[in-house]
């Protein structure tokens, strides 16, 4: 058993808003950094033109994409140590995570290999203008080269958030932020002896600091000096351990590239109606992605407050934390929606400053997507329950409802076949808002109202195969 004193004791037996909020808050702090690390990025890359905002934009979601898939991983590995650790299995613990590291690392190479050849191919596919195209093609050619250090040290974050330890993430990302103020503005627009790379700079950025991150992490995984102890022995290919890994982490990474290859269609869409429109939609994204902070952190926090709960069989004390973390997110993205309602254009203006155009377009996107982000926040956080209890196929059916049933064919429709033009794609967001809310909140309340002993014929398979996958009501 883990001595006490460890973030676990709380999250097993002390209230459970309490420990949800002691976990969700340096999630979202070091959430905050890191994409304070993005927006730094687009403010410099702003200080270039509407064009450099454009090639970014289109490069972003199918950087993502790839990030995505690597990222399911990275999802299971942080189920599997959270259920070991609930369960008192310290060494289990670090096999996971020596397990998941190893597939992770070899699995980034790969991408990266991918990436950087199929760089300009898909930026072409996606229907990038050719004043925009060679600055997106640098930019995702240097950026998917730095992928391994980028999965380095997500894996890291990933790992120790299992076992309840979300300071030492928070610490690395705030120095990487630091780090990065100096290195934009330095790479982007040269000074002295450093040639001014433009949009590239910003790649390059990118891999200098997530790459001593990912180093960082790994000095600190495999020393022994944070909760997760890796040893050489644990890389060792366990073609087990690596099916269950994959079992978990294949729902986890289809969810996030459903996310990202969704963001990527509709960028093709939005290209329709011009650079500035894509100006318009990275902008406008990049404010949702800051916002929607509050609701990641506490789905991360839920998850692995379910996960702990699940391996140490409190099943009711699991469902308890995904209703308690639910409304804290709803209040929280409802607030923030509000806000982003009344200050709309000063948001927009602050990235992209002298563009009366893109401010007056991106401030309308904000304002018809806004009033609804309350709902994003029970989607996310329901989806961290359901994946922290290993049920991460539930969280890629509400992505693949929330995308691909309503929101692109939606945008599509009221984009070229109604009058709304490019607005249409807008009024898309808060229709599929509604969907996936709707479908998570209905497929949650059927949870609830199983006794604890109730569970379909799938998921009795899951747990004789393994301990991964146990459901909320087992």
């Amino acid at each position: 058993m883990r001595s006490s004193g460890r973030p676990s004791d709380d999250i097993l037996r002390g209230p459970i808003a309490g420990a949800l909020l002691r976990l969700a808050g340096p999630v979202v702090l070091a959430n905050v950094l890191q994409t304070v690390y993005q927006l730094t990025d687009t403010f410099w890359v702003g200080r270039i033109g509407a064009t450099a905002v454009a090639a970014v934009s289109f490069s972003f979601p199918v950087l993502f994409l790839f990030i995505a898939v690597g990222g399911g991983l990275t999802i299971a590995g942080t189920i599997l140590v959270a259920q070991a650790e609930g369960r008192g299995d310290g060494r289990q613990v670090d096999y996971v995570a020596g397990q998941t590291y190893a597939l992770v690392t070899l699995l980034s190479v790969a991408l990266a290999a991918a990436g950087a050849a199929l760089a300009e191919p898909l930026l072409r596919g996606m229907g990038a203008a050719p004043d925009v195209l060679p600055q997106a093609t640098d930019y995702l050619r240097l950026s998917y080269i730095g992928l391994p250090f980028v999965f380095g040290y997500f894996v890291f974050q990933a790992l120790l958030r299992g076992v309840g330890d979300v300071k030492t993430p928070l610490y690395i990302v705030g120095a990487t932020v630091l780090l990065n103020f100096v290195l934009d503005p330095l790479f982007i627009l040269g000074w002295g002896p450093v040639p001014a790379m433009g949009v590239s700079g910003a790649a390059a950025a990118t891999i200098g600091t997530q790459g001593l991150a990912a180093l960082a992490g790994a000095w600190l995984l495999f020393s022994g000096r944070r909760p997760i102890h890796v040893r050489w022995g644990d890389l060792r290919p366990d073609l087990g351990l690596a099916r269950r890994i994959a079992r978990l982490g294949f729902p986890a990474s289809v969810d996030q590239g459903m996310r990202a290859l969704g963001l990527t269609v509709l960028v093709t869409l939005v290209a329709g109606f011009g650079s500035e429109a894509v100006a318009v939609y990275g902008v406008g994204t990049r404010i949702f992605s800051f916002v929607l902070i509050p609701a990641l952190g506490l789905g991360i926090a839920t998850s692995t407050v379910v996960g702990q709960n699940v391996g140490a069989n409190q099943r009711l004390r699991a469902r308890r934390a995904t209703a308690i973390g639910t409304w804290i997110a709803v209040g929280t993205m409802t607030a923030a929606g509000a806000l982003a309602f009344v200050f709309a254009r000063p948001l927009v203006a602050a990235f992209v400053p002298g563009e009366p155009v893109v401010i007056e377009e991106g401030a309308r996107f904000l304002r018809i997507m806004a009033p609804g982000w309350g709902l994003i926040g029970a989607q996310v956080v329901i989806g961290g329950g359901f994946s922290g209890a290993g049920r991460t196929y539930v969280s890629m059916l509400f992505s693949i409802l929330s995308l691909w049933v309503l929101r692109f064919p939606l945008a599509w429709f009221l984009s070229t076949r109604t009058d709304l033009g490019m607005e249409g794609i807008w009024w898309a967001f808060p229709v599929s808002y509604v969907g996936g809310a709707a479908l998570a909140v209905v497929w949650f309340l059927r949870i609830l109202r199983q006794p604890t002993g109730d569970d379909d014929e799938v998921e009795e398979r899951a747990v004789a195969e393994s301990t991964v996958g146990q459901p909320f009501g087992r």
